[in-house]
């Protein structure tokens, strides 16, 4: 006669607790599908990707592309991967795939890769290749076009590869490669750029900063000239009220070099205008070239920058 195990107040015979058990522990052998497999023990550097597994990947992220401000003027973006699930994610490799930059766009691992807790996103910096400029037609049509991500990833000892696709909610890709092809065809026609000095007048309320435009010597393709449409205050410079910034000004190949000389203002004198400034002293040319319209950013170099700054301050302690 069997032995009984009692639980509780009620009996069980021994051997059915047994199956019971059984019956309820996992599987030693095999995975279901879309469960990563585990990686076989590579040598070499450990950031390389691991083995993918065999059966269907499903990688616990979600992507999206993003841009922090300071990196307007860098055509640097962010590959943001978000931990969906209740355990870290070690990331390895990373690269996003998009029909407007048709090199793709890597970010670069270190030693370890990147460790995403679980709940939480990691922006991963990476640069934009040249982009691939076509008509208007066509590159409006790319634009609309999805991206995804091929991201290889740890967890513990088991490897993955999945191919994600990439939400975009501000555009990020579209924005930098229509600025990228606008810069392009500008720099067939002439060079943009601002004087490293700022001129500040006597009473300190007001300053002028020189934009410089170089012609090419000669034109590069089919495209001749270009006009500058306008141009834009930033978040720190607006124009004077008694200095209005030229508008429909072209520029020709061939010709010599012109200075556009903006008697500048504060913007904003709010406490925290210069301090959290990020694209203050990006100076927003609308340019007009070969049937592309959009904004040049003219950056400022580190000297100018830092006197813009001094400006600003003293300017609005004026006030």
């Amino acid at each position: 006669m069997s032995r009984v195990l009692q639980a509780g107040r009620r009996r069980y015979p021994a051997a059915v607790v047994v199956l019971a058990a059984l019956l309820g522990a996992p599987a030693v052998h095999g995975c279901s599908a879309g469960t990563p497999t585990p990686a076989q023990q590579s040598s070499g550097n450990s950031a390389e990707a691991p083995p993918a597994s065999t059966a269907p990947a499903r990688v616990p992220l979600s992507v999206a592309v993003n841009q922090f401000r300071d990196n307007y003027g860098t055509q640097v973006i962010e590959i943001q991967l978000s931990n969906t699930s209740s355990v870290p994610v070690t990331v390895v490799a990373a690269k996003l795939s998009s029909t407007l930059f048709p090199a793709g766009v890597a970010w670069q691992a270190g030693p370890e890769g990147t460790e995403v807790p679980p709940g939480q996103t990691k922006s991963l910096p990476a640069r934009l290749p040249g982009p691939a400029c076509l008509s208007r037609a066509e590159d409006a049509a790319a634009r609309t076009s999805p991206a995804e991500v091929t991201v290889s990833v740890r967890q513990g000892a088991a490897g993955s590869t999945a191919q994600l696709a990439a939400a975009d909610p501000f555009r990020v890709l579209a924005r930098n490669h229509a600025e990228l092809c606008l810069s392009r065809d500008a720099a067939r026609v002439a060079a943009f750029g601002l004087a490293p000095d700022l001129e500040v007048a006597p009473d300190a309320r007001t300053a002028v900063v020189v934009l410089t435009v170089t012609p090419k010597t000669s034109a590069t393709g089919a495209i001749r000239d270009l006009t500058v449409e306008r141009i834009d205050g930033t978040t720190l410079l607006a124009a004077a009220p008694d200095s209005p910034w030229p508008t429909g000004v072209t520029v020709t190949a061939g010709t010599g070099p012109t200075e556009f000389r903006l008697r500048i203002r504060p913007a904003r004198c709010d406490p925290h205008a210069v301090a959290e400034d990020k694209v203050g002293t990006l100076l927003p040319v609308v340019v007009n070239v070969g049937g592309r319209e959009g904004i040049l950013k003219v950056a400022a170099g580190p000297a100018l920058k830092g006197q813009i700054h001094d400006f600003v301050t003293a300017a609005c302690a004026a006030h």
